[in-house]
């Protein structure tokens, strides 16, 4: 059985709800919900290294 994500949510979200981006990691993989649609909403996982090049073509 595989341990339970812990989820993060974006400091760019908003204390009302809006904009409410959470991620969770593994050991090898990035994981990508929107909060305001909860625990069984559609979530997409990444590998981790795309995920690294994607937060760094985003940086600049």
């Amino acid at each position: 059985m595989s341990e339970p994500l812990t989820w993060f949510r974006s400091s760019y979200s908003d204390s009302q709800g809006g904009a409410c981006v959470e991620v969770a990691a593994s050991p090898h993989t990035i994981h990508v919900r929107d909060s305001k649609l909860g625990v069984e909403g559609p979530r997409f996982a990444v590998d981790s290294d795309a995920w690294s090049a994607f937060l760094a073509y985003a940086a600049r």
